[in-house]
């Protein structure tokens, strides 16, 4: 990862709460698949990738602020069963 990892107050509370690590984070935006884009959030566009830590499905929201060559994490979870399909990669409806 080349560029600068921020991370809001609220992923790293949340990050915290779900036991989910930095290395977790970092390993999920290197290897993750981009599963939503959100082109028109402000300040920066963002998208929600999901990635596998182990057999644990985890969702993080990023945005990109290419000014400052930086990443910031907005939030991170482990998806609901009961929110998402099997794959995790879409709602349910």
């Amino acid at each position: 990862m080349a560029a600068k990892l921020t991370f809001r107050a609220h992923a790293l509370r949340r990050m915290f709460e779900r036991q989910i690590s930095v290395d977790d984070i970092i390993a999920v935006i290197d290897g993750g698949q981009t599963i939503e884009n959100y082109q028109e959030d402000k300040p920066y566009p963002s998208r929600l990738v999901l990635g596998w830590r182990g057999v644990r499905p985890v969702h993080v929201v990023v945005a990109r602020n290419l000014s400052e060559n930086e990443l910031i994490v907005i939030t991170v979870y482990e998806p609901d069963p009961k929110l998402w399909q099997d794959d995790f990669r879409r709602r349910k409806i």
